[in-house]
Formats: structure tokens, C-alpha cells, sequence
């Protein structure tokens, strides 16, 4: 796919774009693991690992146009061969029109995959710790 030196160095390298959906605190309840964004990239980062590629952007976006250029400018750049969302739902929330997105990425030759395992379940102190998180990134909290 790439004839150029990769991320790494490595000739050929796919690069990879994480989608992760932007999703309001006030949402964690209802729909804890589309607010957990660290959780989101965690997915992808394990299954560009498991393929051999190397994630090299990553998108938190909500609602987002197809033709937005946050998503395109580092694909016009040559440093993103490949989207990845963990799963259809995550893209349907990050972007307006995920068929348009789909479109998009065949016209200009950029594959787009989700991960598709399955998402995991949150108890209470699982949300307790994204609440945390979420909620206090100016006190120096980084969610350890």
C-alpha cells in the first residue's frame, strides 16, 4: 500500500488513524465505553499491534463532516494509509455520516476497518475511574 518509508522507518508500513468517539461526561451512564476514549484508542492500538501497524494519529471527534479536513490532512500528507474505530457504533457517533466517510475513503484509495471485538463491560468502579479522569484533567489526574 505505501511504496514510501513508513512510521518506523520500515518500507511499507501501513499507518494508522484511530477514530474515537468525543462523547459528553453526562453520557457515562447510559453509554460508558462511547465516553471512555482511552478504552476506544486502547482497541485500536491492540489490533494495529496484532496486524503490524503502526497507529500514527489520533482522532477524537464527534458528529464530524466526511470532508472535514482533520480527517484528511494527514492522508494528503502520506502519514495515514488506514482508519480504524473499534466498532460501527463508535463511527456513527465520531462522524455525521459514516456511508459519506466510506465513500470518501474509497474515492481516495484509504481503507477504513473497525476492530470488532467485543466492547467491555463497566461496573461501578470502572466509570468511577473515567468519571475521575474526564473530570479532573487540569488537577493533574492522568487516570492511573
Amino acid at each position: 500500500m505505501d511504496s514510501g518509508d513508513g512510521a518506523d522507518g520500515i518500507p511499507g508500513t501501513v499507518r494508522v488513524a484511530a477514530i474515537a468517539s468525543l462523547t459528553p461526561l453526562e453520557e457515562l451512564d447510559a453509554d460508558p465505553f462511547l465516553v471512555d476514549s482511552r478504552s476506544q484508542y486502547a482497541m485500536c492500538a491492540r489490533w494495529a499491534a496484532a496486524q503490524g501497524y503502526v497507529i500514527t494519529r489520533e482522532l477524537l471527534v464527534h458528529a464530524l463532516r466526511y470532508d472535514h479536513c482533520a480527517l484528511w490532512s494527514d492522508v494528503d500528507d502520506g502519514q495515514v494509509d488506514l482508519f480504524v474505530a473499534p466498532s460501527r457504533r463508535v463511527l456513527e457517533r465520531a462522524l455525521r455520516s459514516v456511508d459519506d466517510f466510506t465513500a470518501e475513503c474509497g474515492r481516495r484509495g484509504v481503507r477504513v476497518e473497525t476492530v470488532g471485538t467485543e466492547e467491555p463491560r463497566y461496573d461501578a468502579e470502572m466509570k468511577a475511574r473515567v468519571h475521575r479522569r474526564l473530570s479532573m484533567p487540569t488537577a493533574g489526574y492522568d487516570g492511573r
